[in-house]
This record gives C-alpha cells, structure tokens and sequence, in this order.
C-alpha cells in the first residue's frame, strides 16, 4: 500500500479529488485535479461512451499535459460538468499557455442516470456545469465514497452503483490509484449472491471480506442485465481514471489505460458491452521520479488491474440508499 494509505487515488502524489451532487436529482460530479499538469491517455472499450477532449489524450497528439478531469452524471447533459471544473482552474490560474491566454485542459466522461428516481425536470439548462465547480472547489486528498459525486445515482444490475477507489504500490515504489464512478449494465456480485467478482483482489476486508461463495453457485453465467426493457445506447457505463506517480510518456499512460481495463473484467459481468460506454483515463503525475523499466511496467499494469477491480467493488460495497432508488443498496440486503 502506499504511504499515506488512505486506499485512494489521492495516494498518488499529485492528485486532489472533489464531489458534489445533487440530491433531489440523484446524480453528480467528481472532479479530479492535477497539482502540476500530468501526463494523460484515455482507452474506451465500452460501445456507447460519452465524453470530452479525448481525441487529444492520443500519443500522437500534441498536447502532453492535462489539468484536471471531470466524471458526471446525466448522460449527455453531464459534459457541462467540465466547463465548470475547467472555471474553477482558470480562476486558480492554471491551464496550457497559448500566447497570452491560459487554457484549462479538462476532459470529461459521462454515465447515464438519468432513469434512477430522481427529479431530472432541471428546465433549460441542466446543473452540471455548477456542480463541476463545487466538486473541483471542494477537491483534497479525503473525499466520501459510494453514493457521491458521479456515482451519486449508479446503478448495478442487481443493487446501487457508486464511487469507488482504491491504492497499491509496487515493489519498485511506485503508487498506483484507481477511481471510479460504476454504473454498469452487468452485475458485480457472483450469482444470485453478496459476494463481489473482485474477492480474489480485496484487501483489508475493504468491501465487506466475504471472499468467493463455497459452493461456488452451480451456474455464474446468466447474464443479468439491468433494465433489460429500457435498455438504450448510452444507458450504463461505467467511467474511471488510473493514475500514478512513475514517469510515463503518454504511450506508456495509454498502456496504463488499456491494463486497467482488465480491472473492468474482472470485477462486473458482463463488461465493455454494446450498452456500456466504459473508459478509463490515465494520469502519470511523474512525482516518484521513477521512470519502470520493462519489469517494472508490467508490474504496475498487473497492479492497475487488481485495483481498478477493488475500486469498483467499494464502489457498491459504500453506496447509500436513499428514498425512490429502483435499486437496493449492497449494504441494506
């Protein structure tokens, strides 16, 4: 585990995480800010994603460095969510220079939330881009899980969604953290049981220390999907950012992205479908001076896997309930 072992990306050092939602609406933001400007990448793997400034993260694009990002709620509406992070930096003075006007760079993912009880009659203008400002205004190294920020109003196919993180290091001393905001169509849990996917890579009893089941159940592979009768493009996802204190260029973040998809995998059933919109971005913030050698990357890649799946299974594990949801909460079955 990292040295502050707080078991959140904000082990990282570099890195500073935000939330605010809107209760009545049942969805919201999380902002996640860069001290210094980092080494970025996206990986989308998911069929329906929803998102901004992605094009740029590719290695062979100019731009190297980012600012912040965003996660939202409220499907497309959401993506206002980065203008409002983007203000709050402007104001902090931060951002890419072009001549004499500072530019923010803050790309953004959104989930679909739009069908989970709360009261989405917002008039013309949705509220995502004030509540990207209060989730960056509100950003430091501690902040809630579970039913907050973007993953206010994730769902699950079988309970809530919500957001997760977890933190590792590996043995080289580098630090490595996952956050994630898990709304997907599949289920997290084995069967018509508690226990999560990612047991095998739970740490600390951190989503409950259930384990696996014994008997494993005589049959894991019914697809269960959530709201199998509304099912539209775009109506899931599942949205995450890896970060890391090693030295990377934006090829080797791009490669950070892609391993920790496997988390995906390894902790929902099913994942990356035609449905989900699932992405993770990639931060490499360079503060432990380490640049991994070949061993070393495939260690941190391993590692990005493992903790991408535990922070979505404390995703769940610390979602709350709350009046109207169609789905229960983890915690109240």
């Amino acid at each position: 585990m990292s040295r502050t072992n707080r078991n959140l990306i904000t082990d990282v050092a570099g890195i500073s995480v935000g939330n605010a939602q809107d209760l009545r609406i049942k969805s919201g933001v999380t902002a996640i800010l860069c001290d210094e400007p980092a080494v970025a990448a996206v990986q989308v793997l998911g069929g329906a994603p929803g998102t901004r400034e992605t094009d740029l993260l590719e290695p062979h694009n100019t731009v190297e460095t980012i600012n912040g990002i965003a996660l939202s709620g409220g499907s497309a509406f959401g993506l206002d969510a980065a203008t409002g992070v983007q203000a709050w930096l402007s104001e902090a003075g931060h951002g890419f220079m072009v001549g004499p006007h500072r530019i923010p760079i803050v790309p953004a993912a959104i989930l679909f939330d739009l069908i989970n009880g709360g009261n989405k009659d917002w008039g013309r203008y949705g509220p995502y881009r004030e509540l990207g400002f209060e989730a960056a205004e509100n950003a430091g190294k501690d902040f809630r899980l579970g039913s907050e920020g973007a993953g206010t109003g994730a769902l699950t196919a079988d309970f809530k969604g919500g957001l997760g993180s977890a933190s590792d290091r590996t043995e080289a001393g580098i630090t490595i953290g996952a956050l994630v905001a898990a709304n997907p169509l599949g289920s997290v849990t084995i069967g018509d049981t508690k226990h999560f996917w990612a047991a095998p890579f739970e740490k600390n009893a951190e989503f409950g220390g259930l384990g696996l089941p014994s008997p494993l159940p005589a049959s894991t592979s019914g697809l269960k999907i959530k709201f199998r009768d509304m099912m539209r493009e775009g109506a899931n996802t599942t949205i995450a950012v890896i970060a890391t204190d090693a030295v990377l260029d934006k090829a080797g973040a791009k490669r950070l992205a892609i391993a920790a998809h496997d988390g995906f995998t390894r902790a929902i059933w099913p994942s990356h479908t035609p449905m989900d919109g699932d992405l993770v971005f990639a931060l490499a913030t360079g503060k432990s001076g380490i640049k991994p050698d070949m061993n070393a990357l495939i260690d941190l890649c391993a590692l990005a896997s493992a903790t991408m799946a535990r922070a979505i299974a404390r995703g769940i594990y610390e979602a709350g309930g709350l009046e109207g949801d169609p789905m229960p909460a983890w915690q109240n079955c």
